[in-house]
C-alpha cells in the first residue's frame, strides 16, 4: 500500500508537467495578449509592456522559462494587478474550498440518505419520493436551480442574501462563529450540491437493491441477524464502493460547477478569478488556476483509490 501510495503521488508530476505544456501553448495560441485593449496604446509603450512581463522572447523561451521557475513553485505574477500568482490563489482558493466542501458533504449525506431509504423501500412512497428528487435534480442545471432560489427565497421572501460569500476568508477564523453569515452561504451550497445528491441517490439505490438481492444478505437474514444489524453492518458497507467511484469526479465536477455559481453570487472565489483572468488574458493566473485545479483533482482520485481498501479489504495494491 505504501509504495502504491508513493509511486501514484510521484505520477501527479507528469500529469502536471503535460496539463501544464498544453494549456500553456493554446493559450499563446489565441490571438490577442493580456495588454491587448480596444484603446490603442503607443508602440514604445506596448513594447515597454512586453519587455517587462518577458513576452517579447519566443514562445518556447517563454515556456522553458515558466516550466523552470514551476519547478521551483515559482507561478509567476498576475499581468492585471502585479500580485504573486500564489498569493491570489491562497486568498481566492480558500473561499472555493469552503463551497466546494460544503456542497460535497451536502450531496453525499442527502444522496447517501436518500438511496438507502430508496432501496430500504423498494416501490414505496420514500421510493418514489428519491426518484422524482433524483429525476428533477438530475434535470436542472444549478445555474438554472441557482436562479429560480434567488428569484423565490431571496427577492421575493428574503430569506437570504444574494450577492457575497458569507464564510471567512482566513483559515485562522474557521472556528470564530462571528466569521459566519450563513444567510449568504445557504443558497450558493444547495445550488451546487443538487445535482451531485441526486446522482449519488440514484447510483446509492440501485447499488443497495443489488447488494440486498445477494445470497450473503438472505443468509444473514435466515440467522435471525436484526434487519438494522443486516443492512448497517452487510449491506451498506458493500454498497458503498459504486459510490466511491462516483465521489472523485463528483468532487472535481464540484470544484469546476463553482465558477458558474461564484459568478452569479458574485462570489469572490477562484472561480470568478478564473473567468476574470481568461477574459483578461492573464497568462500566470490562467496557468496557475488550472494547475491547481489538476492537482486537486489527482489528489481527489488518489484518496478515492485508497478508500477502495478501507471499504473492502479485499482490495490490495501493490
Amino acid at each position: 500500500m505504501l509504495g502504491y501510495t508513493i509511486r501514484r503521488i510521484f505520477w501527479i508530476v507528469p500529469v502536471l508537467w503535460v496539463i501544464a505544456t498544453i494549456t500553456f501553448f493554446l493559450m499563446y495560441a489565441v490571438p490577442g495578449g493580456p495588454f491587448t485593449s480596444e484603446k490603442q496604446r503607443p508602440p514604445a509603450i506596448e513594447a515597454a509592456l512586453q519587455r517587462e512581463y518577458g513576452l517579447d522572447k519566443p514562445v518556447y523561451q517563454q515556456y522553458g522559462i515558466y516550466m523552470k521557475n514551476l519547478a521551483q513553485g515559482d507561478l509567476g505574477i498576475s499581468f492585471q494587478d502585479r500580485r504573486p500568482v500564489s498569493d491570489t490563489l491562497k486568498t481566492t482558493g480558500f473561499i472555493s474550498a469552503q463551497i466546494a466542501v460544503m456542497a460535497l458533504v451536502l450531496a453525499v449525506s442527502v444522496g447517501l440518505v436518500l438511496g438507502t431509504l430508496a432501496a430500504l423501500n423498494h416501490n414505496g412512497v420514500i421510493d418514489y419520493l428519491s426518484v422524482l428528487f433524483a429525476t428533477i435534480g438530475a434535470s436542472i442545471p444549478h445555474f438554472i436551480l441557482a436562479a429560480f432560489m434567488v428569484i423565490i427565497f431571496s427577492v421575493n421572501l428574503g430569506w437570504f442574501d444574494q450577492f457575497e460569500w458569507g464564510g471567512p476568508e482566513r483559515a485562522r477564523d474557521l472556528l470564530n462563529p462571528s466569521a459566519y453569515e450563513y444567510k449568504k452561504m445557504i443558497l450558493p451550497v444547495i445550488a451546487l450540491a443538487a445535482l451531485p445528491a441526486a446522482y449519488i441517490a440514484r447510483v446509492t439505490r440501485a447499488s443497495m437493491l443489488e447488494v440486498l438481492n445477494q445470497d450473503y444478505i438472505r443468509t444473514a437474514r435466515a440467522k435471525g441477524l436484526r434487519e438494522f444489524r443486516v443492512v448497517s453492518r452487510h449491506t451498506v458497507k458493500n454498497a458503498l464502493i459504486p459510490v466511491l467511484t462516483v465521489i472523485g469526479p463528483i468532487a472535481a465536477l464540484l470544484l469546476s460547477g463553482s465558477f458558474i455559481i461564484e459568478s452569479m453570487f458574485n462570489i469572490n472565489g477562484i472561480g470568478r478569478e478564473f473567468i476574470v483572468a481568461v477574459q483578461r488574458r492573464d497568462y500566470g493566473l490562467i496557468m496557475g488556476t488550472i494547475l491547481l485545479y489538476a492537482f486537486t483533482v489527482a489528489v481527489i482520485n488518489l484518496v478515492v483509490d485508497l478508500m477502495y481498501a478501507v471499504v473492502d479489504p479485499r482490495i490490495r495494491y501493490r
